[in-house]
């Protein structure tokens, strides 16, 4: 690469996770050619990433604003707490518009193969929002061994307050084909059946 800006930047693009150096290259190439203001509006929004953006206090959320805007809204329901992995599952939900409660990020999984333990979650910080006005805690992680060692652990720590602890239904997708599902998904989609 004949200059070092673009070098640094195609380095710095390539510690994104998913983008390799091949990638990287590509998208400074394209910033190269792009017109002065794409990559000054680029640029301006990872500044303001990196300066406006924090977690919400209360739900671990992240926000410009603290609390954040689900935090404060009083038309959501206060005694009802979905708990998710990562802001990105928060959003994909609350996209659904179907769940009006609130919020609890946890900013990953345990993963002992990874070094991650409940310390390194926030947990506590769950288990500290939990009084006599939540009534329900609504478990959503992945359906994977991280997501059901966490859903697992998060569980024993609530059921003794006396709190209902509910875990998301996992199975087929809608719109899915059963002969390419595979048998754990299958096995779950039965095992989680609604009547009708």
């Amino acid at each position: 690469m004949s200059s070092d800006p673009i070098r640094r930047l195609v380095q710095s693009l390539a510690r994104l996770p998913g983008v390799g150096e091949k990638t990287a290259t590509r998208l400074a190439f394209h910033l190269v050619r792009a017109p002065r203001q794409q990559t000054r509006d680029l640029a301006q929004a990872l500044l303001d990433l990196a300066e406006k953006i924090r977690l919400c206090s209360v739900c671990a959320n992240v926000t410009e604003e603290d609390p954040c805007a689900i935090c404060t809204d009083s038309r959501r329901e206060s005694d009802v707490l979905c708990v998710v992995a990562t802001p990105a599952d928060l959003i994909a939900i609350d996209r659904g518009g179907t769940f009006r409660g609130r919020y609890h990020v946890l900013h990953g999984l345990l993963s002992p193969l990874e070094g991650i333990g409940p310390e390194d979650l926030r947990i506590a910080e769950l288990v500290r929002r939990l009084g006599a006005d939540v009534r329900e805690v609504i478990l959503a992680t992945a359906a994977s061994v991280e997501g059901e060692a966490t859903a697992m652990y998060v569980a024993r720590l609530v059921k003794p307050l006396g709190i209902t602890v509910s875990r998301i239904a996992t199975g087929l997708p809608v719109g899915g084909e059963l002969e390419y599902s595979d048998q754990a998904t299958i096995a779950r989609a039965l095992a989680g059946r609604a009547v009708l």
